[in-house]
């Protein structure tokens, strides 16, 4: 059975601000390093074989602070790399309803696009390291593209907002792929209770 835990990016000062980030290319901010390093934490009880990464810095740096804990190989994948949402990148919502009313924004990746881009990269996944537990690093609209494909729907960007440094683990098993749980957040002491 190939299993994989899908994490979220850590934060960055565009996910603190609201701004949407698409493909440009911004660091994890302090906080993000920390729910990485708490990531690690967690995740360094369990057995790995690989961690894939999508190559974008926020995404690459979770992955190597993750590493750091767990040392298996580290792979690039460009499947993984964040929709890309043309003119409406580095706009607040505001501004983006603003210039954009209709909600289409210039140059944007198609939903059509992402999607088989997206689970191309997961059927790589599961040919390249078939029965092997993986740690995959990607982004937002990734992961929910992922896990809408998976459940026909029931889970999406309208219903479910991914917290960054979530957790979801998905599994393929008897010809197809299941999911286990999804934007599990208890190892983010950001959310645990006093």
């Amino acid at each position: 059975m190939t299993s994989i835990c899908i994490i979220r990016h850590g934060e960055t000062d565009w996910n603190a601000i609201g701004k949407l980030q698409g493909r440009t290319d911004i660091p994890l901010n302090e906080t993000g390093v920390f729910q990485a390093e708490e990531c690690a934490e967690f995740l360094k009880e369990f057995q790995w074989d690989v961690i894939v990464t999508s190559p974008l810095k926020r995404a690459k740096q979770t992955a190597e602070i993750i590493k750091r804990k767990i040392d298996v190989p580290l792979i690039e994948m460009e499947e993984f790399v964040e929709k890309g949402f043309g003119h409406a990148e580095g706009l607040m919502l505001e501004e983006r309803e603003a210039a954009f009313p209709d909600g289409n924004y210039p140059n944007e990746e198609t939903n059509l696009s992402i999607t088989t881009r997206v689970m191309a990269g997961i059927q790589k996944i599961n040919e390249t390291f078939k029965d092997k537990r993986v740690l995959l690093v990607a982004h937002g609209v990734v992961i929910t593209t992922i896990l809408a494909s998976l459940s026909n729907g029931e889970i999406d960007a309208g219903k479910t907002r991914l917290i960054n440094a979530c957790i979801s683990n998905i599994y393929f098993q008897e010809e197809q792929w299941k999911i286990k749980d999804f934007n599990q957040i208890t190892h983010l002491s950001k959310f645990l209770e006093v």
